[in-house]
């Protein structure tokens, strides 16, 4: 049974499209038309793919963090339920709002029910499903116990979910307000300063000093400050070139790293995501070099990564895990000496977790100093500015003042 997406139009000339389950494109304007629908087009699903010599051909298309986070927690707390897998698909696609999700799921359960696993199944989108998911769902089939790895894999979803929707609020205020102060100072520079200064320039008198760099300022703004964003933007867009580039990636990857404040931010974001990854998967059953292999895959700066595949080189050749960290250098003392209790105790798993905790409440508590922190400093920009701007205008009066009496 494969799944097929239609645009049909009913009695009254209104249109519609949809996705449906059939044996054949035949079976399935039969169903339209048992509807009461004329069927103008019917394509198979995008998401439906066949298998060409063991090998899964690939769809496009993937999912926001939200929504796989939404979608892990349906599916686990209805296989729990002990229902059928090509049952549990079916409902979540019947929930569905979007089509192009339930075009997925629907294709997902045309190839369960043509005897593959979910794992190979999920396979045909990688990019709406991680190498991370797939080879944790491998494991909970592999090892019988799908509806516990579903459920671990649910809560490790949205836990990576409500971090980011937390740095993302966080900084949404600081942003706005650093945006605020840029205009509120580049306004009154280009608009309202000349024309109060204008009066003392024409009075033929001898500005400060103060005075006179706010004009040039000010005049710098009004006649380039256009030229100025396209510049920005020109510079933006191709640094965004050039960092598409593998080893300019990893040059600015590793100059990031290298930044008082910013670089330590990143690097426990990265070492933290690692570990919190490695845990998921130990927990599911995936052996210990493959989930190396696989949490390497996450981290998103390019240095660390490279640092990452040296890990997993030096496990292989049979140094343990602890012993490779160390050697890499970008974990804490702490995490080391927590992953290092739990091989020696043989609960290895339970440590990473416990130690992948702890480094992102620390990780939190860091960026909830720094956006403390960002905020009265913005404020503090802000009054200073102003202050410079009215003190410049101010100071030419008082001289006036004085030459008058």
């Amino acid at each position: 049974m494969a799944a097929y997406e239609y645009l049909a139009m009913c009695a009254a000339g209104k249109k519609s499209s949809g996705v449906l389950e059939a044996d054949s494109p035949r079976q399935a304007r039969q169903m339209l038309r048992e509807r009461q629908l004329i069927a103008l087009k019917i394509t198979t699903s995008q998401g439906h793919r066949s298998t060409v010599l063991g090998e899964v051909k690939t769809a496009g298309g993937g999912l926001s963090s939200a929504e796989l986070a939404l979608l892990t927690r349906q599916l686990a707390t209805l296989v729990q339920a002990s229902l059928p897998l090509e049952e549990v698909l079916a409902a979540v696609a019947a929930q569905c709002e979007k089509q192009r999700v339930k075009s997925m799921l629907l294709a997902l359960r045309a190839r369960v029910l043509e005897g593959y696993s979910l794992a190979v199944a999920l396979a045909a989108y990688p990019k709406a499903f991680p190498d991370l998911y797939r080879a944790t769902v491998a494991a909970g089939e592999h090892s019988g116990h799908l509806d516990q790895v579903l459920m671990n894999l649910a809560d490790y979803t949205e836990a990576s979910q409500a971090a980011r929707q937390q740095i993302h609020l966080a900084m949404l205020y600081p942003s706005i307000l650093m945006v605020a102060a840029i205009s509120i100072v580049g306004f009154l520079l280009g608009f309202v300063v000349p024309d109060v200064i204008k009066v003392f320039i024409d009075s033929g008198q001898e500005l400060p000093l103060l005075t006179r760099g706010l004009i040039a300022t000010s005049g710098f703004l009004r006649d380039f400050g256009l030229l100025l964003l396209i510049l920005i933007g020109a510079a933006v867009t191709a640094l965004r070139m050039l960092l598409k580039q593998p080893a300019n990636r990893e040059r600015w990857h590793a100059l990031v790293l290298r930044l008082p404040i910013i670089g330590g931010l990143v690097r426990a974001s990265n070492c933290t995501r690692f570990v919190s990854t490695l845990a998921i998967l130990g927990r599911s059953g995936v052996p210990l070099l493959d989930a190396l292999a696989i949490a390497s895959e996450v981290v998103a700066n390019q240095k660390i990564r490279t640092g990452l595949k040296d890990i997993v080189r030096g496990v292989r050749e049979g140094i343990s895990l602890t012993r490779a960290l160390e050697l890499n250098g970008s974990f804490p003392p702490m995490m080391l000496y927590m992953i290092a209790s739990g091989e020696r105790s043989g609960e290895l798993d339970s440590m990473l977790e416990r130690a992948s905790k702890q480094q992102e409440a620390q990780l939190a508590n860091r960026i909830a100093l720094l956006v403390g922190l960002f905020e009265p400093a913005m404020l503090v920009f802000m009054g200073a500015s102003v202050l410079v701007i009215v003190l410049a205008i101010l100071m030419p009066i008082l001289s006036l003042n004085q030459l008058i009496t």
